[in-house]
């Protein structure tokens, strides 16, 4: 059993509930970083908790929701360490994980149902790393633009 990260902002309340209890049903350890209820909020607050437990290895993954997930992917995103993905298939959940061992499941509330969704938890949460060498030297190759500064020239 895993120990996940879970949060959303308003619009991916209700969605992330119903995975909340799937998952504690499955025997998984939930943290549930917030929201609470379906009162208005911000997207990036509760991302960056999640995202944070994640690259501190307090939670193995995490599980993201708002309402089209583009918000909390991109949020995600820029906590180095976090590999977050917005997934709508059970390929694209899977492969994310096997192929560039994604860390972090975005989904929108708005966007997919309760069945669709916890078909892509269960996707992402049985997947491993393949630890194929093309993998690792694509991964390493992300892994190492969280040490670079940039600027435009």
């Amino acid at each position: 059993m895993k120990k996940i990260a879970i949060g959303s902002d308003h619009g991916g309340y209700q969605l992330k509930e119903v995975l909340k209890k799937y998952l504690v049903d499955l025997g998984h350890n939930v943290e549930d970083y917030g929201t609470f209820d379906e009162k208005s909020c911000d997207y990036p607050d509760f991302a960056k908790l999640v995202a944070l437990a994640v690259a501190e290895k307090k939670s193995e993954i995490g599980i993201l929701v708002c309402g089209s997930g583009v918000g909390v992917t991109v949020t995600a995103n820029k906590i180095p360490g976090i590999r977050a993905c917005l997934c709508h298939d059970t390929f694209s959940a899977r492969q994310g994980v096997e192929d560039d061992d994604m860390n972090v499941l975005c989904l929108g509330g708005r966007v997919i149902g309760s069945e669709l969704a916890k078909d892509l938890v269960n996707a992402f949460i049985n997947a491993k790393f393949s630890n194929l060498e093309r993998h690792k030297r694509r991964l390493n190759k992300v892994l190492d633009l969280d040490k670079v500064k940039y600027s435009v020239n």
